[in-house]
């Protein structure tokens, strides 16, 4: 089987995804357009060398709708032959578009791709696009649907995670993230954002909180307690498929989930053929793929099904791992993932993540491979591996090496 190496990551600064954000005006269109563009320019290939633009987002209606792929690919300076293909894997969608590419550079389908994804969070609402499983009442009463901060709290409660846990693992990702803004550990990786004229207007994650302390923390009421407890009452719908739990502890707040914000990220995937071509040295092979279904009511568990068969898969071991990305979509699916492999914290996340960072939905599973792609190099670390929880109850996983 061919070899499918990365030969390039890039991503956005997150912004604010609000009106006071810094990325409010720019539309899915412009971002997407804008991150092609620079992985283009950084890498000197001509406009027509990849086979194809496979770009993931979450909420596919309105300006994110309409095969997103096809319309940034014309947007940008790429060539007209290159198709596009949108792709919706909820929050593992850039990763997801990743691995999909490296598949397809693995089976011979194509010298090389350019795969990721975005997320307009403060332009196309989340949940805008009515999904089924949670507007349908055929398919969300048959699978005990909750929204997935109840999931959360759920985890939290079955796994038996404290505020103060989450508390604390949001407290150390606002530091990490602090840290490594202040090291240039995302200067590799991280493009500017430029208005028409030409100026600068993102350069940075503006989310992070590096003030984030245990009392501030604190200070914030339980984000989801009202909507299990009160109404529409998911707690009742949760107790009905978990009787085993008294009662759901619901731990989780704006400080300890993820942040609503804006973004996107780009990988540029080849075959060995492809770099030799075009004068580039791979930074790392994808050495293994993977996803799983999972629980669609307590949903967030993904990682650590999707974690254990990309191992057995490959013959592999956790202690094979040298570094690890799992996306903070809420600290109790970290804490779990580090409960269940008995991974010590120094190895997940050593440069914060989505609590501290943003989580754009469509562009956080290549983003966290490319994060981890850096980490790996600055550490000289060889093996790492990155995953996602998934709405609905699924997870995917990617295994990378250096080469």
């Amino acid at each position: 089987m061919t070899e499918a190496y990365i030969y390039d990551a890039i991503r956005t600064p997150r912004g604010k995804g609000r009106k006071d954000g810094s990325l409010h005006e720019v539309t899915s269109l412009r971002l997407s357009a804008q991150t092609l563009n620079a992985i283009k320019e950084r890498n000197g290939f001509d406009g027509h060398a990849v086979e194809d633009v496979i770009w993931g987002n979450v909420t596919q209606v309105m300006e994110q709708g309409g095969c997103l792929a096809r319309s940034a690919v014309l947007a940008s300076d790429l060539d007209e032959k290159i198709p596009g293909l949108a792709i919706n894997r909820f929050c593992a969608s850039g990763m997801e578009a990743v691995n999909l590419a490296a598949n397809q550079v693995r089976g011979g389908a194509g010298d090389a791709y350019i795969a990721g994804g975005v997320e307009m969070m403060g332009r196309v609402a989340m949940g805008s696009d009515g999904a089924a499983i949670a507007a349908d009442p055929s398919i969300a009463m048959d699978t005990y649907f909750v929204p997935q901060g109840i999931s959360a709290d759920i985890i939290a409660t079955e796994y038996g995670f404290t505020r103060d846990d989450a508390d604390q693992l949001a407290v150390a990702s606002q530091q990490r993230a602090k840290a490594a803004w202040a090291d240039n550990r995302f200067a590799k990786s991280v493009i500017e954002i430029k208005d028409v004229n030409g100026l600068t207007i993102l350069d940075h994650d503006e989310y992070m909180r590096p003030q984030t302390d245990m009392q501030s923390l604190g200070s914030l009421n339980p984000a989801f307690q009202a909507m299990g407890e009160v109404m529409p009452g998911f707690d009742k719908v949760a107790l009905m498929k978990y009787p085993h739990l008294e009662r759901i502890n619901h731990i989780h707040h704006a400080g300890n989930s993820s942040g609503i914000v804006d973004g996107a990220a780009a990988i540029l995937i080849g075959n060995k053929e492809f770099g030799e071509k075009w004068g580039l040295k791979p930074r790392a092979r994808i050495r293994a793929t993977a996803k799983i279904g999972t629980d669609p009511t307590i949903m967030l568990t993904g990682p650590v099904p999707v974690t254990e068969k990309i191992l057995k898969d490959n013959g592999m071991d956790i202690s094979d791992i040298d570094l690890f990305e799992v996306n903070e979509a809420f600290a109790s699916v970290v804490l779990r993932f580090m409960q269940a492999f008995d991974v010590d914290h120094d190895k997940v996340n050593v440069n914060g993540g989505s609590i501290a960072m943003g989580h754009p939905l469509g562009a956080t599973g290549a983003m966290i491979i490319g994060t981890l792609l850096d980490e790996l190099e600055r550490a000289d670390k060889e093996v790492g591996l990155a995953t996602l929880c998934i709405a609905s109850g699924m997870g995917a996983a990617t295994i990378i090496e250096r080469v």
